[in-house]
Parts: structure tokens; C-alpha cells; sequence
């Protein structure tokens, strides 16, 4: 379960003559091992993965690895070496691929060494193509251009492996309707090591008591295990997120309610944000400046957002509770006002396809949402010159209200925009004064949501 454009970036460099260099890398429950199983087929390959072991004892296994593919009998067990003893066999070319490659890197030099001289065909005279493959956002985007050097500049091609999109999710379980998929959308993302392990022969509630509330469920332990894969001070980070995870979004509110300091609070921010679990809220540009609500942040990782909502604060009745009871008591009534953030992920995603497609009364060039000091606005799409689209997005409530719409009119103003294209998605139905507003003015469309 992955991308097929990610495979095929892989086979666009392949098909290219004479040697690369390519850096493959994504985070935890990315299916990266599948991608390269996929990729490998059929071609000439060595593949090791890298443990973290001293440099002696790594150099020991790959050693061991190489002699028994190769059949070679080895003596100064150098990577050098070990480079210079691989073969295809034939003029196809050569793969070479050294999986959570940083284990080694940041910690032997000679490796990296070793690797720009493969490519340089100073070790191996045939075509090779070498992935460094890693699952760490962190080396990958932050540690690895300090450590490598000048290395790091080296690559031919940086390819990130993407958690799905919602209509990638939609096409893995086509027997669901759009509310369905939305659904396991905003609990599990697009991450593709946790949806392969959804069943759709269950109920949703039962898929969450399996994966997610039991303790030999597959998901159980995940989120804190993400969390403290290469994250410090693990009881300081569960702190702020469950903090975030309750709606204290912001520097001062994290102060107040944790206790720590503000530079101290900051610091860990940052390393959250570099690891792609908490991101920063920054409303869209628009006139109403001094009414945006400034400094929110939120958890972007989809499952550490569900965990820490719903999960973290009640883990002593986790283990008292079942799953079922779990269910009732702490998720099901909150679970639709949770959701209601990935539905606007959703519609930005359907608005996002039909700019592609051309099929908008306007062409935009970014989109995003604005927070207000008091009341948002869900949508806003801008062209280049200015023109915008306005979306509000209704996911809990049973139909979209003449009210609703006069908040977001109240919002549009505060935040000083206007738009002659307004977009008005439901996920169940549309009062009837709305409906009667969209036939009389023109500036109204609205979106059923089995039309996403």
C-alpha cells in the first residue's frame, strides 16, 4: 500500500544512464520496505538494513550479508570493500539499497566515503543506482545535512514518501460511502501502516475497539511510540500535546496549564514541528489583520491527534474498562465535533482537484483557513489577482443553517475579505432558506458531501 508516484520517480531514475545517488525517506508506518520490495523486483539488488550497532558490529553484519550473496570470501571488511565486491552479473544495472542508512552514517564516516566513490565508479565499474533509505523526518530534514557535510549535497534525487490523500483513501475502500471514509480519514490519516490493518467487514466503532482500544491491538501503543522514537523526555511531550490535544493551542495557555517555562515550551515546540507532529496555525493574509487570532498550534500528525484527544486522558479506565465501554463513554460524543477539522481537509482536497481540472469559477494559486479572535472563516482560496473563494464547512451539525452563514458573514468582515464565490459544503443537509438564498443569489453553491 503506497503511492504509485513514488514507484515510478524510483523507475524514472532507474531508466536514466550511467550512476545515481538517491535518498528515500518517510516516517514511521509509511510502507517504504514495500515500496522498495516493489521497486527491487525483477531487478539486480543488494539490499541491507542497518541496525543500530557499534561500527564494528555493523560493518560485521553487512560483511556477513555481502559474502553470503556474493560468495566472496572477504579480508579487510571495510565498506569499500563490501561496495566493490557487488555485482548484477550482467549490464543491467545495479541497485543498491541501504535501508535506515543514518544508523551507520552518523556514526562512521568512512561509510558515506565509501558510498560517493560506488557512485563515482571508483569501487563498482557497472551502472548502479544506491537508495539511502530512512525513516526518520528528523536526520532526513534536519541532523543529516550537519552530520554528512558536504555529503548531503551529493544526492541526484530526494524523493519523500506522502501519507495518502482522502481520494487515494476513498479508492482503498471503495465498498464505503464518503461519510465512512472521512471518517477513517480522521483518525488514521493517510498513513499507509495503519489503514492495511482497517477491516471493512467491521464496524467502525469495532475497528477502533480492535486497532486502537485493545491492548494487543495492532495501533495500541503507537502514538507514544512515535513520540519517543527519537524524541526526549517523553512525559514532558505527552504533557503539551494532551495540553494541545484540549484545545490550550497557544504559548500562554501552554504555560499556564503545564507549568513550564516559555523558552523551555518553545524549545519543544520546534522539535515537534521539525518531526512533523505539531504545526503552527497561520491564518491566511487577509485585511483584518488585528482580528486574527495569532500563535495557535495544533497537532498535524492525524493518529497522535486522535490518541491524545481521546486516548491519553483516560488511560487508567483504558485498562478497566473494555474497549466497548471505552468507545461509549469517552468517544462517541465528541467524535463528530473532532472530525470536523479533517471534513475541511476534505473539501479543500475537492476544491484543490477542481482547480486542477479547471472547473472553478476562478484559478487559485493558495489556500488556506483564517482563525478569528472570535468566529473563523474554513476556507479561502485566492487567485493571483485576489479574486477569492469563500468555503464554510458543516460536519456535525444536522444541516447547514441560514445562522451558520451569517457567522461566517460576520467573520468575512472582521477579516475584512469578500467574495463573489461562496462555497457551502454539508455533511447531511441544507435548511431550507439556505437553499432558497443559493437559487436567488448566484454567489452560492452548495455541496452535498456525497459530491466530495
Amino acid at each position: 500500500m503506497f503511492k504509485a508516484s513514488e514507484l515510478k520517480k524510483l523507475e524514472d531514475v532507474y531508466a536514466k544512464s550511467g550512476n545515481q545517488l538517491v535518498m528515500l525517506y518517510g516516517p514511521m508506518n509509511c510502507e517504504k520496505e514495500t515500496l522498495i520490495q516493489h521497486f527491487v523486483k525483477e531487478k539486480k539488488f543488494f539490499y541491507y538494513r542497518a541496525r543500530k550497532a557499534s561500527e564494528k558490529e555493523q560493518k560485521a553484519m553487512m560483511g556477513e550479508e555481502i559474502a553470503k550473496k556474493y560468495d566472496v570470501r572477504l579480508q579487510k571488511y571495510t565498506y569499500e570493500e563490501y561496495f566493490n565486491r557487488v555485482k548484477s552479473g550482467d549490464p543491467s544495472k545495479l541497485v543498491v539499497v541501504i535501508d535506515e542508512f543514518e544508523q551507520i552514517a552518523k556514526r562512521d564516516p568512512e561509510f558515506m566515503e565509501s558510498i560517493l566513490k560506488l557512485k563515482n565508479r571508483r569501487l563498482y565499474p557497472g551502472p548502479v543506482m544506491i537508495i539511502l533509505a530512512s525513516s526518520s523526518i528528523v536526520w532526513a530534514e534536519q541532523d543529516m545535512a550537519e552530520v554528512l557535510g558536504e555529503s548531503a549535497k551529493k544526492f541526484d534525487e530526494i524523493i519523500k514518501i506522502p501519507n495518502l490523500n482522502f481520494l487515494e483513501v476513498v479508492r482503498l475502500f471503495p465498498e464505503f460511502s464518503v461519510s465512512d471514509s472521512i471518517k477513517v480519514y480522521g483518525v488514521l490519516g493517510g498513513v499507509p501502516g495503519y489503514l492495511k490493518y482497517w477491516n471493512t467487514k467491521k464496524t467502525f466503532k469495532q475497528n477502533i475497539c480492535d486497532l486502537i482500544l485493545s491492548e494487543n491491538g495492532r495501533l495500541f501503543d503507537i502514538a507514544e511510540r512515535i513520540v519517543s522514537s527519537e524524541l526526549r523526555e517523553l512525559s514532558v511531550y505527552n504533557t503539551i500535546l494532551m495540553a494541545i490535544a484540549k484545545g490550550e493551542n497557544k504559548l500562554n495557555d501552554l504555560f499556564l496549564y503545564t507549568g513550564y517555562s516559555r523558552p523551555k515550551i518553545s524549545v519543544y515546540m520546534k522539535n515537534l514541528s521539525h518531526f512533523d507532529i505539531v504545526e503552527k496555525v497561520v491564518s491566511f493574509e487577509t485585511g483584518g489583520w488585528e482580528n486574527a487570532k495569532k500563535g495557535v498550534y495544533r497537532i498535524k500528525d492525524t493518529y497522535v491527534n486522535f490518541y491524545y484527544r481521546f486516548v491519553y486522558p483516560h488511560l487508567s479506565d483504558l485498562y478497566i474498562m473494555s474497549p466497548e465501554e471505552f468507545y461509549d463513554t469517552y468517544i462517541e460524543a465528541e467524535l463528530d465535533e473532532y472530525l470536523s477539522r479533517y471534513f475541511i481537509n476534505v473539501c479543500m482536497e475537492y476544491l484543490t482537484l477542481l482547480n486542477q481540472i479547471r472547473r472553478l469559477p476562478i484559478a487559485f494559486s493558495k489556500m488556506g483557513t483564517w482563525v478569528g479572535k472570535t468566529g473563523n472563516i474554513d476556507i479561502i482560496a485566492q487567485s493571483g489577482n485576489r479574486d477569492n473563494i469563500i468555503g464554510l464547512c458543516n460536519w456535525d451539525k444536522p444541516r447547514l443553517t441560514m445562522e451558520m452563514c451569517k457567522e461566517l458573514f460576520a467573520s468575512m468582515k472582521k477579516a475584512r475579505i469578500s467574495s463573489n464565490h461562496i462555497y457551502l459544503f454539508s455533511a447531511k443537509a441544507f435548511d431550507a432558506d439556505v437553499i432558497e438564498m443559493a437559487k436567488k443569489d448566484r454567489r452560492f453553491e452548495l455541496i452535498d458531501m456525497n459530491e466530495l
